[in-house]
């Protein structure tokens, strides 16, 4: 069984022990509330706004946990998915403009490399940040959950509301997009 088999198995232990008695559900909550939080955070830009809606999604998901279902998708994916709405709606009603905070993109320097390639590294990073800003919110979303959350493809199309064949053209051609912008500003992107 993989590493992934058995973190999907505990996933569906801690939901058919909160469908039987709700007072589990803590441990559903303490499982997920930081990565919840954090994708929200990166979402909304801003910790009040990203507090409330954190708890809103728990209290949704909660409420409806009686409803959910084991589809052969990660449970993570359903909370995601809660996330997701919610926020698309807090941007609805409020009429805010989104913005999404980047940190996490930025790539970590090895201590043994030379000063010269650290600071190449870095400015390649400050740049694909810069570029990775300048996507639209829906390509910005796919990019943070495929590489900070760690989600499949058809994890993040489960999240977004598209197929899974959607998600992977849409990020073939983001990666592509972000590609073209990099040599148009002189760096050579790797071919990964």
């Amino acid at each position: 069984m993989s590493e992934q088999d058995v973190h999907e198995w505990r996933d569906q232990e801690r939901v058919r022990a909160a469908q039987a008695d709700p007072a589990a559900f803590g441990a559903i909550y303490e499982h997920y509330v930081d990565r919840i939080y954090s994708y929200i955070y990166h979402r909304v830009g801003n910790a009040h706004d990203a507090e409330d809606l954190t708890s809103r999604t728990f209290f949704r998901a909660f409420a409806h946990l009686d409803e959910y279902q084991d589809k052969g998708f990660a449970f993570s994916a359903w909370l995601y998915r809660i996330a997701h709405n919610l926020v698309a709606n807090w941007y609805r009603d409020s009429k805010r403009r989104q913005m999404v905070a980047l940190d996490e993109l930025v790539i970590q320097s090895d201590p043994k490399l030379h000063p010269e390639q650290v600071a190449t590294d870095s400015d390649e990073a400050r740049l694909l940040n810069e570029l990775v800003a300048t996507l639209d919110s829906t390509r910005q979303e796919l990019l943070y959950l495929k590489f900070h959350e760690g989600l499949s493809n058809a994890e993040v199309g489960r999240v977004m509301g598209r197929t899974e064949g959607a998600i992977k053209s849409l990020y073939h051609r983001t990666l592509l997009q972000l590609r073209r912008e990099m040599e148009n500003r002189g760096i050579q992107a790797d071919e990964k």
